[in-house]
């Protein structure tokens, strides 16, 4: 059967740019899913997906133009149902009826449970074009689209006005519609750059034709990698390199039809400012690409990403320059009036600043973490009068002209603000750094009172917000506690504290009666359940498992023991004692008295008592490792424990009918139980 390329576009006003290109996605991959499904093109379809500012696209090849013809089978009612003396039934009366079939015609098949009638024939495939317009109708309706909106006097709804449809089959424009559209062989170009209409002869001109004539280059993929390849271009010839994250160029890359990056600057007094104050203005207002020099200082200079294409962009250049100008004057004049007053002198001004109307101000908050972080400071080897200060201070900038504009920079400002007032190094940094980490993979704080602060912060935070019922549920999160505890438990990987002691320290910093009672056993709780997430993304799921099913009170060896039990996991005689653990497990479940000593003259038969010399002989040497944290080599050792586990378990009734003998046994398996679970619950590894 032949087959075509097939081209769809859907023609609109400016789309929103940080939404695009998972509209063109989406709408790509919707249309792909359904045609897949209706068998008008393979699993394996090779397609191009457009998304630019003003329309959404996908070019596919080999499409058929009309199915491959459907063996269908109608089943109906059962055979017992269906006849009764030899007569058809009304129900098997009725399904040939609306099968529109005889009763000779039907067949009895097995559906999988029972004997059933069946009607088999042969269904023509249908055309393309007979269903293309419920295709592009399902495809639209199922974008992600948070908010619509109407336009005129149209019903209909969609994220942005629409203006012109394309569903082109080869040379042939199909008939159909979408959003009060009709479909046709045509759309405009460039807003500025193309005045007259793109005509297609064929569905494969589109990428070339709507480029050459059009002015646009539609594919999101391509024009992205046009405006990194021109800016890196423009960067190398300023020997610097371009401050931009992936999200700033996503957005750009959906805000221009056609990419000309040009090279435009500012005063050079405008330096003086934080670097990160410009950066932020640059790229956050203006959409700008800020330059570094070679020792990551930035420069004067800067890219931006036109959408238009002149001869001389000296205009474009200066207009840019202009209105940058103005942001950066702004910066500057918040930056000089804020280093008028120190950071000392702000605090009062946090009295009126609410954290949360159930749990006070910011100046509240400002004495829980000066208490929390001293106490934190003092188990960590910190110096606590300098975390102490810095947690005073980690809140003053709040307050500030930078602060109020630009909320991202809190913590940054605090940092130059606190030089600025010649406070100690230690505590500057420790304002700047105790908001991290800020996210996953983010960089811990460098000191231990940067530490003590950030984790007194998120600490705070989490019991303060989640003993007050503002608990994370679902995909719902508003106060980022999820992030906050992940920090939490990578910061505490790096010291030997104290989890829930801490979290009870925090829960003790709040008044008492303000948080509900069982706020530190669900912090906890959910604290461990955080960082099996985190530790899930290294170690196998059985593993994490094992290791954390006896809560490690501290988490700075938690490590070793994942590197451990993974190592253990891979010897040959793990599953077999695994196996042998669980067993262990479910017979101690099964005392009624105390598990006490073993009494060695109590054994009777001979593999007790050479389980029980095993486990004599190897309690000293894994008590030394693990002492010395070699959980590998504690692990490693009980590997000789197989054979009298075994030999014990095939030759001892533990569940004697002399009392005292059960007792004698069950306490000799839970001495083999503690030796098994030294390091971590290996009952549940799998195999």
């Amino acid at each position: 059967m032949s087959t075509e390329t097939l081209l769809i576009e859907l023609r609109t006003e400016e789309l929103p740019p940080k939404a695009l290109n998972n509209l063109g996605q989406s709408f790509a991959q919707n249309i792909i899913e359904q045609l897949q499904k209706d068998q008008f093109i393979g699993q394996d379809a090779v397609y191009k997906v457009f998304a630019s500012p003003r329309r959404l696209g996908v070019q596919i090849q080999n499409v058929t133009a009309i199915q491959a013809d459907q063996q269908i089978v109608k089943k109906g009612p059962s055979v017992a149902n269906g006849m009764k003396d030899g007569e058809p039934t009304k129900a098997l009366l009725g399904f040939a009826r609306g099968a529109g079939a005889d009763v000779a015609d039907l067949k009895v098949v097995f559906d999988g449970k029972q004997d059933v009638y069946a009607y088999e024939y042969t269904q023509a495939g249908q055309s393309l074009e007979s269903v293309i317009s419920d295709v592009l109708a399902q495809a639209v309706k199922k974008l992600p689209i948070p908010k619509v909106m109407r336009w005129g006097s149209s019903t209909y709804t969609f994220v942005r006005p629409v203006h012109g449809l394309i569903v082109m089959l080869g040379a042939q424009t199909l008939n159909a519609s979408v959003l009060g559209l009709e479909s046709q062989n045509w759309t405009l170009g460039h807003r500025f750059l193309s005045n007259d209409p793109v005509t297609f002869n064929h569905a494969d001109e589109y990428e070339t034709k709507i480029a050459e004539q059009g002015k646009v280059i539609a594919n999101f993929a391509a024009r992205r990698a046009l405006i990194n390849s021109h800016l890196a271009q423009a960067a190398d010839k300023l020997n610097a390199t371009v401050a931009a994250d992936e999200a700033l160029r996503d957005e750009v890359t959906a805000l221009v039809e056609l990419p000309v990056v040009l090279e435009a600057g500012f005063e050079a007094h405008f330096l003086n400012v934080p670097q990160e104050c410009l950066i932020l203005t640059m790229q956050q207002n203006q959409k700008y690409f800020p330059l570094l020099d070679a020792n990551g200082k930035l420069m004067n200079r800067f890219l931006l990403v036109s959408n238009l294409k002149a001869q001389d962009p000296i205009h474009i250049v200066q207009g840019n320059e202009r209105v940058l100008r103005a942001r950066l004057s702004d910066a500057e004049f918040f930056y000089q009036t804020d280093r008028k007053n120190t950071l000392e002198s702000r605090l009062p001004r946090l009295d009126t600043v609410v954290y949360h109307n159930k749990i006070g101000s910011q100046s509240e908050r400002i004495g829980r973490l000066v208490g929390i972080a001293s106490h934190i400071a003092s188990l960590i080897g910190a110096d606590v009068t300098l975390s102490e200060r810095a947690a005073r201070l980690a809140k003053a900038d709040l307050v500030t002209e930078m602060v109020g504009e630009f909320p991202e920079l809190q913590g940054t400002m605090g940092k130059y603000y606190a030089q600025h007032d010649n406070e100690n190094a230690i505590v500057a940094q420790a304002i700047e750094q105790h908001y991290q980490p800020r996210f996953a993979g983010d960089a811990l704080p460098d000191s231990a009172e940067a530490t003590a602060v950030a984790l007194a912060d998120k600490l705070e935070a989490i019991v303060g917000i989640w003993g007050i019922g503002l608990i994370p549920t679902g995909d719902k999160d508003p106060y980022a506690l999820r992030r906050a505890a992940l920090g939490v438990v990578r910061m505490l990987m790096q010291y030997n504290v104290n989890l829930p002691s801490l979290v009870q320290a925090a829960y003790d910093s709040f008044p008492a009666g303000i948080l509900a009672d069982k706020t530190v056993s669900e912090v906890v709780d959910f604290m461990y359940a955080r960082l099996a997430v985190l530790l899930q993304g290294d170690y196998a799921h059985d593993v994490v498992a094992a290791v954390l099913a006896h809560r490690p009170e501290s988490l700075h060896d938690i490590g070793a023991r994942l590197e451990a039990v993974s190592a253990f996991k891979a010897l040959p005689e793990a599953a077999a004692l695994a196996a042998a653990n669980k067993r262990v497990h479910n017979l101690l479940k099964k005392t009624d008295g105390e598990l006490g000593a073993v009494n060695a003259d109590g054994l009777q038969e001979d593999a007790e008592k050479a389980l029980f010399a095993a486990t004599e002989n190897l309690q000293a040497s894994i008590n030394t490792a693990i002492a010395a944290q070699d959980f590998t080599a504690a692990l490693s050792q009980l590997a000789t424990l197989r054979a009298p586990v075994d030999a014990f378990f095939d030759g001892v009734m533990v569940m004697a009918d002399d009392a005292a003998l059960k007792q004698n046994r069950l306490n000799l398996l839970n001495q083999l139980n503690l030796q098994l679970n030294a390091v971590a619950d290996i009952a549940l590894l799998s195999e």
